[in-house]
C-alpha cells in the first residue's frame, strides 16, 4: 500500500493528487482513536488525500443503540449518522495532513445544515462521502453525505480542529 500519495499529471497538465489504497479497519483504527462501540468506520474505499474520501459503516442489527432506538422499529440515530461522517473526515485529515502517530486528534467544533431525508436500518452498509470544503493545519471545513443504497439519506457541514489529546 501507498502510504504518500504521489501527484500525477492531469489531461490538463495539472497536477491532482492520487487516490491511496483503499484501507481495512485496521488502518483506520490506526488513523483514528475511536473504538468499540463508537468507532463507525468499518472500511475506506477510497481516500484522495485534500481532496475527499468514501467509507463505508456496515449498519447491523448487533449495534448497542438498536436495542432503545426504536424497538420494534430500530433505526440509527441522527447523530450517529454525523458522527460517522466526522469520523469519516477524520480519517481525511488525518491521512491527508500527515498526522499518523502524532497523537493529534481531531474535534468536532460546528455542525452546520444537518438533514436527514430517509430512516437508516439495520442490515445495510452505509456509505460516507466527505469532502473537504477548506483545509487547514488547525482547523478544516467539511461537506459529508451519508448514502443507503445510492440514496441521500443525510448530509451536513462542519467543521473540526486539529489538537493535542487533554492531558
Amino acid at each position: 500500500m501507498s502510504e504518500t500519495p504521489v501527484s500525477t499529471s492531469s489531461d490538463t497538465g495539472a497536477d491532482v493528487p492520487a487516490a491511496m489504497d483503499p484501507l481495512d479497519i485496521r488502518q483506520v483504527m490506526a488513523a483514528l482513536p475511536h473504538r468499540y462501540p463508537m468507532l463507525l468506520v468499518d472500511r475506506v474505499e477510497e481516500l484522495i488525500p485534500g481532496r475527499s474520501i468514501r467509507a463505508i459503516k456496515a449498519v447491523t442489527i448487533n449495534e448497542p443503540f438498536f436495542q432503545g432506538h426504536f424497538p420494534g422499529r430500530p433505526i440509527m440515530p441522527g447523530v450517529l449518522i454525523v458522527e460517522a461522517l466526522a469520523q469519516a473526515a477524520g480519517v481525511l485529515a488525518v491521512k491527508s495532513l500527515g498526522l499518523e502517530g502524532s497523537g493529534k486528534l481531531v474535534y468536532f467544533m460546528a455542525i452546520d445544515d444537518a438533514k436527514f431525508r430517509m430512516p437508516v436500518e439495520p442490515g445495510v452498509l452505509m456509505t460516507l462521502e466527505v469532502e473537504f470544503t477548506q483545509m487547514r493545519k488547525t482547523a478544516s471545513k467539511f461537506t459529508g453525505r451519508a448514502l443507503v443504497n445510492g440514496k441521500l439519506a443525510a448530509q451536513a457541514s462542519f467543521t473540526a480542529m486539529i489538537a493535542d489529546p487533554p492531558a
